[in-house]
């Protein structure tokens, strides 16, 4: 099943307010960048982030979900209605991320 046209736009409102947040459509789905930075996607109607030790600091009761078969296990986000909490979430994964690699 990919997701709803319906929900990535409500999850892209959601995070309008980020500078340096983008969107890239992968087979149906989407990954969520924050400049430059994978911190998580939209699969499902879900959104997932990276499990980072801060991402499960704010959401301790997050349950972990697998995007597709053969992926790496991500966070699932249970309240997407909270801008505010979004924003914090995704500052703080980013945070802990490297440096997306130059592309030469």
């Amino acid at each position: 099943m990919a997701t709803s046209r319906g929900f990535f736009e409500f999850v892209a409102e959601q995070l309008s307010g980020l500078d340096g947040v983008s969107f890239r459509p992968m087979m149906g789905e989407y990954i969520v960048y924050f400049y430059g930075k994978i911190v998580g996607g939209i699969y499902d109607d879900r959104l997932l982030v990276k499990p980072t030790a801060s991402a499960k600091e704010l959401m301790p009761d997050a349950e972990f979900a697998t995007p597709y078969d053969g992926a790496k296990q991500m966070l699932a986000v249970s309240d997407v209605d909270d801008k505010d909490f979004l924003a914090e979430l995704i500052n703080a994964i980013a945070a802990e991320l490297p440096e997306p690699k130059k592309k030469y």
